[in-house]
């Protein structure tokens, strides 16, 4: 993905995810946005952006961030969002025995103290393979990988949920659930 895409993407996540109101866009409860209503508040606010690069972003994502409508006309964020004013439904889902999280060593104590929450997030965000959780958690510094005994959680009445594009989720992960990875 092009520096100009990436930019975008961060734009769009941030805006979708986070903080619609910086643009004076309104998502609605499952977080989609009208796309024209998005090109106008974006570029009212000096961004530009039109409906050709959205969906250029949208298709060259290789982690599958936004979800396009069926009629194409709305998109939304797939995961991660920490605004209120969404709330997706998502189904609940057996996870698979192990999933991972990838973190920065520096929140490792925390973690190993208190378990997993999710922070500014409505959940905890996993993944099935541990090289996509090694790559997150060097987003924050030193990567440290964090195996997490999702089965057992599951089996004791804990939910997980899937995003449309393969994240895992859950409410929060018990100290007693997480192994550091050697």
């Amino acid at each position: 993905m092009s520096k100009h895409y990436t930019e975008t993407s961060k734009f769009l996540s941030y805006v979708l995810r986070h903080a619609p109101e910086s643009i004076g866009l309104v998502l609605d409860r499952d977080g989609w946005a009208d796309i024209a209503a998005l090109i106008a508040a974006a570029n009212a606010e000096g961004k530009a952006l039109d409906a050709e690069l959205i969906r250029a972003v949208i298709s060259s994502s290789d982690k599958q961030r936004f979800a396009l409508s069926a009629d194409g006309l709305r998109m939304r964020a797939v995961q991660g969002h920490s605004t209120a004013s969404v709330a997706l439904a998502h189904v609940a889902k057996a996870p698979p025995t192990l999933l991972y999280h990838g973190t920065a060593t520096r929140f490792l104590d925390a973690i190993l103290r208190e378990g997993l929450r999710p922070g500014q997030r409505h959940h905890v965000h996993l993944s099935a393979d541990s090289q996509t959780a090694m790559d997150v958690g060097a987003r924050y510094g030193t990567p440290v990988l964090l195996i997490v005994q999702a089965e057992q959680m599951h089996d004791q009445g804990l939910q997980f949920f899937q995003a449309d594009n393969g994240v895992w989720l859950t409410d929060a992960v018990p100290v007693a659930f997480l192994t550091r990875a050697s």
